[in-house]
């Protein structure tokens, strides 16, 4: 295995190059790739490094509960592609998203393993977290899975849980709990990093602008939804630049807009970035959404104004303290 290997991406399992089979993988979810999945990542690496064969990851996409349960809320940790990023951060070679569809969620759980990771990726090693399923109907399981790699010719590794605290398990619906309460700081601790939303700059109202605080808004898309409210933020840009602001997630109430948005001030810059991809990470939460309205039951310009300045004065501080 040759270290430091760019991330390649293959989103099947059929007709792959030698060069992509023969792997080594960790499999599971892995939506926010927290300290419970680099675990499971890190016990790959070791038999990879061992076998001097490539690491790989194999996921799905999209996440299974899309599929069966299209109507409900949105709870996606990362995108595709940060997905990708910090897999590859942590010396990934191989990203296997596999597509997930009617067809793939109808195989049994020994069709999955004799089709898809022995016929189509000849998987040296699998190493799985202790509660990974897969398979119809989630009847595949660790164990079973140590049984198929007895009888198909691979080994096996289960990682146990990551447990904190007065055993508090690590996973990614503590992640989100975390998120809808309000407390990003408790989220970037199981995550290893902060929890960032990543979209194309959409072309707003200006009613920011006219404020004296200019705007980049991104939709929440598929993303979970944190709680609303503002945050002290840092955003990252296509061109590698950084900057802290703050970021109000929500309805836009100013646009007449029902759709969960993020409206992001960066501090120190005034440019147009309409079109663009940003990431915008959540450091902390500042305070709840507010109406300004005055005396007479009108919005009060001057009162959302004053707002955006504590808002800007409390992120800066608390920003330049951290690292």
């Amino acid at each position: 295995m040759q270290p430091n290997s760019p991330l390649k991406v293959l989103r099947d399992w059929r007709a792959l190059n030698s060069e992509d089979q023969g792997v080594v993988i960790a499999f599971g979810k892995f939506d926010g790739v927290h300290i419970g999945h680099q675990r499971v990542i890190d016990d790959a690496a070791q038999v990879a490094r061992r076998l001097g064969v490539p690491l790989g990851v194999v996921s799905l996409e999209p996440c299974p509960h899309e599929l069966f349960q299209p109507e409900a809320p949105p709870s996606r940790l990362m995108s595709a592609s940060q997905r990708s990023r910090a897999v590859e951060r942590l010396g990934v070679e191989r990203l296997y998203l596999l597509p997930f569809d009617a067809a793939m969620a109808a195989r049994s759980d020994r069709d999955f393993i004799e089709e898809v990771l022995v016929g189509g990726l000849s998987v040296r090693h699998v190493a799985v977290g202790a509660n990974t399923s897969f398979g119809k109907n989630r009847a595949g399981n660790p164990e079973a899975l140590t049984r198929y790699g007895a009888e198909y010719g691979f080994s096996v590794s289960i990682a146990d849980l990551v447990v904190r605290g007065a055993g508090n398990v690590i996973s990614s619906t503590v992640v989100r709990r975390h998120l809808r309460e309000g407390r990003p700081d408790l989220a970037t601790a199981i995550l290893g990093r902060p929890f960032a939303i990543e979209g194309p700059v959409q072309k707003g109202s200006q009613l920011g602008r006219g404020r004296g605080f200019p705007t980049a808004n991104i939709a929440l898309g598929r993303y979970v939804a944190p709680r609303s409210g503002v945050y002290a933020t840092y955003t990252n840009l296509s061109d590698g630049r950084r900057y802290p602001g703050v970021v109000s997630i929500g309805s836009n109430r100013d646009a007449n807009s029902v759709e969960a948005m993020l409206q992001v001030t960066l501090f120190d810059s005034d440019q147009d970035l309409c079109g663009e991809v940003i990431e915008i990470e959540l450091i902390a939460f500042l305070r709840e959404e507010e109406s300004y309205v005055d005396e007479h039951g009108h919005f009060s310009n001057s009162q959302a104004v004053d707002q955006m300045h504590r808002d800007i004065a409390t992120a800066r501080a608390m920003l330049c303290s951290t690292p």
